[in-house]
């Protein structure tokens, strides 16, 4: 596996990176230690521009080539996830109930990894803006920064990221022309009734069965609204009501996340879930409110940058550890944003067997550190020649 020879000469440095951020672990858009410790690491290598502040705690380090082009964006996220540890590693967080479980720690380290080469060799021409961001698992910090005008202000042409990958082989990428992942979207229902004596239900009127209709109805959706090989998915997630076996209660709730690749097809999911609710309560006699989160749109890779990271991955790891036509998935993440501001794509990369993310006992690959910086630098190298 081909890891560019100075990234491999400094990758015990990167490993030490790795491990203080995952022992320090931070929240959605309250990253302000894990800034100050990228910002330290940055100006040490002396790259030419670090811009702070931007979603609350997310940085922007600019890098200058040699002579005049584009400016390429790398992006990666930082924030971690409120679970609590298990992996027993002697690094592991400090900070209860806190933890790196989706790796960002990892790609916050391969982003350095490759600011640090690129800023000794410059070997490029026009810049590369490393984006550093808060917020991916909640509170859309991609968009965010979006919002704030990180693309106009830094002039970003393209955009890329990479997600690291349990249970895929170490060094192996993969990734789509297209959509890639889901948009997400999360259905809270409120049902309201007349609660009273399980033994009078006469008496009542009871929420728990109207949303057990509306959840068997919302099930339809998908096979009888949705054309088949239109891609989408909803899971009730949670159902509450209650408190005793004798009482039928006033509220009953439930949860749905919903997914889906086209926007037409979101459009559909929505306006279905509120025509079932408001139909089914007309039928029992309940009330009903729908609050329908709008979450992340779905992850939709630009053909060219697709086919051309692709290509980059298979100069890293060789074309047979390299998947340009991977299947999409219905997990959902925030580069979507991004990638709908500017051309760009989204990969993954394999870090090894280990638990999966989001588990208790997940931990980042540190061999996959150099992988993930040597493909940033290639691609900047690759994107943007001298000459």
């Amino acid at each position: 596996m081909p890891v560019l020879n100075r990234i491999a000469a400094f990758a015990e440095e990167m490993k030490g990176w790795r491990r203080h951020l995952h022992a320090h672990p931070e929240l959605e858009f309250d990253c302000h230690n894990t800034a100050a410790f990228i910002v330290a690491r940055l100006r040490e290598m002396g790259v030419d521009e670090i811009h702070e502040g931007i979603a609350k705690t997310g940085v922007v380090a600019i890098i200058n080539g040699q002579g005049a082009g584009p400016t390429i964006g790398l992006r990666a996220d930082m924030d971690a996830l409120a679970i609590q540890e298990m992996t027993g590693v002697d690094y592991a967080s400090t900070v209860p109930g806190k933890m790196h479980a989706c790796g960002h720690d990892g790609h916050v380290t391969m982003a350095l990894g490759a600011a640090k080469y690129l800023a000794e060799t410059r070997n490029f021409a026009g810049k590369v803006a490393i984006l550093f961001q808060p917020a991916e698992e909640e509170g859309g910090g991609g968009g965010v920064m979006v919002q704030e005008g990180v693309m106009d202000r830094f002039d970003i042409a393209r955009i890329f990221g990479i997600h690291n990958a349990p249970n895929i082989p170490l060094g192996h990428f993969q990734t789509t022309p297209g959509p890639l992942m889901a948009s997400v979207d999360t259905a809270w229902v409120t049902v309201t009734g007349k609660g009273g004596h399980g033994a009078t239900p006469h008496d009542c009127v009871d929420p728990v069965v109207a949303v057990v209709a509306m959840v068997q109805a919302v099930q339809t959706i998908i096979p009888r609204n949705v054309y088949a090989l239109d891609e989408a998915v909803i899971s009730v997630t949670q159902i509450h009501a209650g408190t005793a076996s004798n009482i039928i209660p006033e509220v009953a709730t439930f949860c749905a996340t919903i997914r889906s690749f086209r926007p037409e097809v979101r459009d559909l999911l929505k306006r279905r879930v509120h025509e079932i609710v408001a139909g089914h309560a007309a039928a029992f006699n309940v009330g009903a409110e729908v609050d329908y989160d709008w979450g992340y749109p779905a992850t939709v890779n630009t053909p060219e940058e697709a086919d051309f990271a692709a290509a980059v991955a298979a100069e890293i790891s060789g074309e047979a550890a390299v998947n340009a036509r991977a299947p999409r998935e219905m997990g959902s993440e925030d580069f979507s944003y991004m990638l709908e501001a500017r051309p760009g794509a989204y990969l993954f990369m394999g870090i090894g067997p280990g638990a999966g993310l989001h588990h208790a006992g997940y931990d980042f690959n540190d061999e996959a550190a150099p992988v993930g910086a040597s493909f940033f630098a290639r691609l900047v190298e690759r994107a943007q020649p001298l000459g």
